[in-house]
């Protein structure tokens, strides 16, 4: 099959997520800045999460760039990360409006783990249709930061139960890791 049905879906529905996102930020009342101290943790919170998605819409571009078609499989492990996507806006809303505290800071960091791990699942899919010898297995080579950033994502979580900021640092490490995009396949298909 054909990919370009699979990235302009994908595309639309992270386009989707954003605008949620965005939508369910709320203006303070009032017209100083003091009355932009309430709405601060879920603008931090906001920030963080369209980061993350969009390190996730250049790295989903870079790793469809890379391939040629797609199967069953592929469709399916690329909604499963959609789903996890999906729920980025909530978990940002609950953690940014509850001020980083543990419970929803834990559910963010299930919820960038989910989409990490679908993430793999996704690129497995992608390399089991085009090969160990395609252009996309050279590109992805070991993928040592991929499988950082779960290690990060699972220490985080668990850092969570201790001191939730903490956990909000590591999650913005990961951030930073990946805020360049993938440049591993750039180089591969050049």
């Amino acid at each position: 099959m054909d990919k370009n049905r699979m990235e302009a879906f994908s595309d639309g529905v992270i386009a989707i997520i954003i605008t949620i996102m965005v939508l369910e930020m709320k203006a303070p009342h009032g017209t100083s800045w003091k009355s932009l101290e309430p709405v601060f943790p879920a603008f931090l919170s906001y920030i963080l999460s369209f980061t993350y998605l969009a390190i996730y819409w250049n790295n989903h571009h870079h790793l469809l760039k890379a391939v040629k078609e797609v199967d069953g499989r592929v469709l399916w492990a690329n909604l499963h990360l959609l789903f996890w996507l999906s729920l980025i806006p909530f978990a940002s809303a609950w953690m940014g409006e509850n001020h980083f505290a543990q419970i929803p800071v834990i559910l963010y960091g299930i919820d960038l783990l989910c989409a990490a791990v679908s993430y793999q699942l996704l690129v497995q899919a992608l390399l089991a249709r085009h090969g160990r010898e395609s252009l996309l297995a050279k590109a992805i080579g070991k993928d040592v930061k991929g499988k950082i950033s779960i290690v990060i994502y699972i220490l985080a979580i668990g850092v969570s139960f201790l001191h939730p900021l903490w956990a909000c640092f590591l999650y913005a490490l990961v951030a930073v890791m990946w805020i360049v995009p993938d440049q591993r396949i750039e180089r591969v298909l050049k």
